[in-house]
């Protein structure tokens, strides 16, 4: 689908890009009624559903690096979580989310993935 295509965990495409492909998708699907709803209202949607899926996303890789030992999925975090961050202050019914991340998950994820990736570096030098 649409957001997995252009929201991947391991990708980061140009937000000028990735809006002009929503806005092809959106007048091809407007134009064969397929979608109803105005393009703000889509983009939302694209936008949210992102953001759910990036949050699952984060979850999922920290599982695999604390009960597989897959400490390499750590890498695609940062990137994962800087679209969380970027797209929830964008809207304002997210505010209170926005400010529990930057101020309660933020400063402990600094903290866990700083001495993740040193302990790692530490395993991989010996």
């Amino acid at each position: 689908d649409l957001v997995s295509l252009l929201r991947d965990c391991y990708i980061s495409w140009p937000e000028q890009q990735i809006q002009q492909w929503v806005d092809y998708y959106y007048q091809q699907a407007f134009t064969k009624n397929l979608i109803k709803h105005q393009p703000e209202k889509f983009m939302s949607w694209f936008d949210w559903m992102g953001i759910q899926r990036h949050l699952k996303a984060i979850g999922i890789f920290s599982r695999l690096n604390i009960r597989d030992g897959k400490n390499t999925y750590l890498n695609d975090i940062p990137r994962t979580l800087n679209y969380v961050l970027s797209v929830a202050k964008k809207y304002p019914e997210l505010a209170g989310f926005s400010q529990w991340l930057n101020q309660r998950v933020m400063p402990i994820y600094q903290h866990k993935i700083t001495s993740a990736l040193i302990q790692t570096t530490v395993a991989s030098e010996s």
